[in-house]
């Protein structure tokens, strides 16, 4: 009941945020305003839905350490994102044909925040957080991870590999982020880092959502094995590559720090009591 009473909690903030969004497409200040005060909103309605359903502090989503946490997530996801570009670049799959435009990135900085925001409350810090209680880290990590890339089929331009790709490099580096940190600013930054830097800065298109309009007017070309095709950078293998590696790396920390919840039955290990203790 937690689980269903806080995922219709941030659903809802989420919903009617994403609305508004919608609502005011075309103008970049107030999509930029609105989308990083929806992002607030949901932040603190989930923190109201823990408090509530499981009585106890939210100390994953604790305002201390918080900009640092976020910072560091950001600088990770936007550091990955250039190295994945650079590679395809470097193969002729990526070019700058001049500069974008900075209210399209003022849009997509609102956007992107609340997207973010929104999917790693959802997917980290209800769905993976719940599950790894009852099965474990492994097991939730491949749970959440299938779920999440199977959300993005939706998407305009998505495929099966799109999809599988997101899967692996994206909702297991993000769970395992969090299983390393037990911090949701971590996997927060990180998130939107990633889509940021990929609209915002390099002008290309996001988990097969369509163009977007950053600072640099970006051209991918190429075979889509190299360059991900119409899906975007996301379904390249350098960036599968790269979020396997982070992945593994977040893993090895989790492990290190004991964060990681053994598969047991009837387990319920509450690593976020853990780090507050």
């Amino acid at each position: 009941m937690r689980l269903l009473k806080q995922l219709v909690t941030v659903f809802v903030v989420a919903f009617a945020g994403s609305a508004g969004v919608a609502a005011v497409e075309g103008n970049a200040l107030l999509t930029l305003v609105l989308g990083v005060a929806v992002a607030g909103l949901l932040v603190v309605a989930y923190a109201w839905a823990v408090r509530w359903s499981e009585r106890r502090a939210p100390v994953e989503v604790a305002a201390k350490g918080a900009v640092a946490a976020t910072g560091r997530g950001v600088l990770i996801g936007v550091g990955m994102f250039a190295a994945v570009i650079a590679n395809i670049a470097f193969m002729g799959g990526y070019r700058i044909d001049g500069p974008g435009s900075l209210a399209g990135a003022g849009a997509l900085f609102g956007f992107m925040a609340a997207a973010a925001v929104s999917e790693e409350l959802i997917f980290r810090g209800i769905l993976f957080r719940i599950v790894e209680e009852r099965v474990g880290t492994w097991s939730a990590l491949v749970l959440t991870g299938l779920l999440f890339g199977l959300s993005h089929l939706a998407n305009q331009h998505a495929s099966l590999w799109g999809a599988i790709a997101i899967a692996i490099e994206a909702g297991g580096m993000l769970a395992a982020a969090y299983a390393a940190t037990r911090t949701l600013w971590v996997p927060i930054g990180l998130h939107f880092g990633w889509n940021f830097a990929a609209a915002g800065v390099f002008g290309t298109e996001v988990s097969g959502n369509g163009e977007t309009e950053g600072l640099l007017n970006g051209v991918t070309s190429g075979p889509a094995l190299l360059t991900g095709g119409e899906f975007g950078p996301e379904a390249s293998p350098y960036a599968v590559g790269f979020g396997l590696l982070l992945t593994v790396v977040f893993l090895w920390l989790a492990r290190r720090r004991g964060n990681l919840v053994p598969l047991r039955r009837g387990a319920r290990v509450d690593a976020v009591a853990r780090l507050a203790q």
